[in-house]
């Protein structure tokens, strides 16, 4: 391997850890508590913390799908050089910064998706038609499907006809169940993903399927008769433990989709560099960058989004949190990237509203944030196709 070869690489490291730094220490540090925080229930400096540490943890067992989507699946035909990558990442970056900077909420998932796009069709790449309309579905139906989620529940939850200690422990065991589908790294044959029901399947002497539904049944009656005892046992503490844990699960959710923002590009270069760093050494540095960025950079827009965008109490708080989880695992599943700050903003809207009306949602934030993501989506192409057409 040339030394010129790895000097590239080592930059293009570095910069995919400064993505990673920006990442955690905006959209995936600061949207998961977000709601939390907005409801009094964790410090600020507490839920970065925590968010940093789950958010590693997700970009370890689950960053692959979205970091081999960024890294080979939005530009066919073409390889990005090293230089390409550099430029992608700075780009994507730059425009994060801005964001954390003036308190709004830039979407990562925007910027790198345009960046890529804009320098991989400047290099003599083609379109991926299929793979765009899959984000551009995402993208879409995202503020709707979890918005629309997240006000149906917070409707439910002040109701008095209600008890919390059923509507609450039913939530409870459907992310339960979601989690037990959710394939993670390291649990299938040879190392390969599977899920928790998909390692009972293989367990239990009876049909797949079959399999899979007592497991995912037995997950949710668990979760669900737990969650219920302990919120008919201390209602105000209950609610606080199911919010934190849910915060905790968006998380790591966060960290397995927005890693591959950070690392994504560097994939395509890793051959070049005769096997120095692998998918999982990678991973796990873009889970690191993120971590420090957590908990270095996030404690500004916590604040700004839990205080910003509505006054949410416990109830609305875990309404936000059950549709952001759902809609991220989704897009994990999918290998699109996704905004998470789109996903939580849109649940913390729906949840504000179902309670609050228009007067709980600062209509001007909105709309400047709206903004904001379509603005970076269109500069980041622009940019990334504009300097890689003159300098590459």
């Amino acid at each position: 391997m040339e030394p010129s070869t790895l000097a590239l690489f080592v930059v293009a490291g570095l910069a995919s850890l400064f993505m990673a730094w920006v990442i955690g220490a905006g959209s995936s540090g600061a949207t998961p508590f977000a709601p939390a925080v907005g409801a009094n229930a964790v410090s600020t400096m507490r839920a970065a913390f925590v968010v940093g540490v789950f958010g590693f943890a997700g970009a370890v067992v689950q960053g692959a799908n979205v970091s081999e989507a960024v890294g080979s699946g939005l530009v066919g035909g073409v390889s990005l050089p090293a230089t390409g990558v550099i430029l992608v990442l700075f780009v994507g970056a730059g425009l994060m910064a801005v964001g954390i900077v003036t308190g709004y909420p830039i979407a990562t998932a925007f910027t790198v998706t345009g960046s890529v796009v804009g320098v991989g069709l400047a290099l003599g790449g083609t379109p991926v038609w299929g793979k765009y309309q899959q984000i551009a579905a995402v993208w879409v139906a995202t503020p709707f499907v979890g918005g629309g989620i997240a006000y149906a529940i917070a409707s439910v939850l002040p109701r008095t006809d209600v008890p919390e200690r059923y509507s609450v422990a039913l939530l409870a065991g459907l992310v339960g169940a979601v989690l037990a589908n959710v394939e993670f790294a390291y649990l299938g044959p040879g190392s390969t993903p599977d899920s928790v029901a998909g390692v009972a399947t293989r367990a239990l002497p009876v049909d797949g399927l079959l399999a899979a539904v007592l497991v995912s049944v037995a997950v949710a009656g668990t979760v669900a008769a737990v969650v219920s005892w302990d919120v008919g046992r201390d209602l105000r503490g209950g609610l606080r433990r199911v919010l934190l844990t849910m915060g905790s699960l968006v998380a790591f959710s966060a960290g397995g989709s927005q890693v591959g923002l950070a690392v994504g590009p560097l994939l395509p270069i890793l051959d070049d560099v005769g096997g120095v760093a692998s998918l999982t050494a990678v991973l796990v540095g873009g889970g690191f960058g993120m971590l420090v960025g957590s908990w270095t950079g996030a404690p500004r827009m916590i604040k700004s989004l839990a205080q910003d965008y509505s006054s949410l109490g416990p109830r609305r708080s875990i309404a936000a949190l059950v549709p952001s989880f759902l809609v991220a695992q989704v897009a994990v599943l999918l290998g699109v990237p996704v905004s998470f700050n789109e996903i939580v903003v849109s649940a913390i809207i729906g949840a504000g509203a179902a309670v609050g009306g228009g007067d709980a949602v600062s209509a001007r934030k909105v709309g400047l944030t709206v903004g904001a993501w379509a603005g970076s989506f269109v500069l980041a192409f622009v940019l990334g196709y504009g300097v890689a057409a003159l300098a590459l």
